[in-house]
């Protein structure tokens, strides 16, 4: 049988020392001693387990720690000799929330198990999350002897959870003045329309504003995370040209993320679709349907999203006999994505394959 290490039999011995002599300090009951045989074992256990673990005498005045392991002094930087005897609030500080230990206080008072994350502080005076887990142990007749603790450091965990919260409050804020300002700049467009008496052309300008700007919520809702799931993406954008209309919009794919620089390109393609099939394809007429799916491939170490638009219109289209400013748009965008796009005319209406890079 493998031996402990002797650093472990040196904490080990000196924290059975140190309760022993707390007990003879502090007067003690006639109790069974700690050291007995069980003790020794469960001791040696706890002190190589890499949680820190304590135990608290239930009986003695002011519940002192009469048990720490080696991990419960390499946690908070203190010896077994400045731990033993003392009641755990040594490791409270300034910045403890009150409603946390008054958690606490009810649970021991209650022999209650208890779970929470506490702000404790170090030796040093770092603080540090501490994940407390805290309950009553028993002997064989049912009497409460100790009170057990176990912490973890969660420091980590509660950074990243902050962070998140702090990503989703920006996001929102910035969701608001992306807002504002693409209302700006349409209320830009309609005037300069106004004053040239252009309002076909702010009309067209205006919608594309309004797409990219659904887009771009989608986008600031996941922002923390650099990727957005397209199919959200996708529902945004189109929604709007479905639901004024007798017409049927189909969406399905893989639950798909894409890079959050990719979604205004994404987004600002399917509404120039989406506006080409109201002026002529499936959407010019009521009852016409529109399904969009897609999948992701492989090339050469580089993902491809492939989008395919399909038209079904409730009475024979013919395709325009000109490409319209939307087309050249679509192409443009493709064209400084290294995308690419193919269009088919087909007897429901119009099938696009569109190939991105992601």
């Amino acid at each position: 049988m493998k031996k402990n290490s002797p650093a472990a039999e040196s904490w080990s011995k000196r924290s059975e020392a140190s309760y022993a002599d707390v007990r003879h300090n502090i007067g003690g009951y006639n109790v069974q001693e700690f050291r007995d045989e069980s003790a020794t074992l469960f001791s040696k256990a706890m002190a190589q387990t890499r949680m820190a673990v304590i135990l608290a005498d239930a009986h003695l005045p002011d519940m002192p720690i009469v048990f720490a392991n080696k991990a419960f002094s390499e946690l908070t930087g203190y010896s077994p000799e400045e731990i033993l005897g003392r009641n755990c609030r040594f490791l409270q500080g300034p910045q403890t929330d009150p409603a946390a230990v008054a958690r606490m206080r009810t649970a021991l008072q209650d022999e209650d198990v208890i779970v929470l994350e506490i702000l404790n502080y170090r030796k040093s005076g770092e603080s540090f999350w501490n994940a407390l887990h805290l309950g009553p142990l028993y002997d064989e007749q049912g009497n409460l002897q100790y009170y057990f603790g176990s912490q973890w450091d969660v420091s980590n965990v509660h950074a990243a959870r902050e962070n998140e919260e702090h990503a989703k409050i920006l996001a929102r804020e910035l969701s608001h003045r992306v807002k504002n300002m693409f209302s700006i700049v349409s209320s830009v467009v309609s005037m300069t329309a106004e004053r040239h008496d252009a309002h076909a052309v702010a009309e067209d300008i205006n919608d594309r504003i309004f797409a990219l700007g659904r887009a771009y919520e989608i986008t600031l809702k996941e922002s923390s995370r650099q990727e957005v799931r397209l199919q959200p993406l996708v529902e945004s954008v189109l929604e709007p040209y479905s639901s004024a209309q007798e017409h049927s919009l189909e969406i399905g794919g893989p639950n798909l993320k894409i890079p959050v620089t990719q979604s205004a390109t994404i987004g600002l393609i399917l509404h120039e679709l989406a506006t080409n099939a109201v002026k002529y394809g499936a959407f010019r007429t009521n009852r016409g349907t529109i399904s969009v799916d897609w999948s992701v491939t492989e090339e050469d170490d580089e993902r491809i999203l492939e989008l395919t638009w399909r038209e079904q219109a409730s009475t024979p289209d013919t395709p325009p006999d000109h490409d319209g400013s939307g087309t050249g748009i679509i192409q443009s965008i493709l064209d400084a994505s290294d995308g690419e796009i193919t269009r088919e005319w087909q007897a429901g209406g119009l099938r696009a394959s569109i190939r991105l890079p992601l």
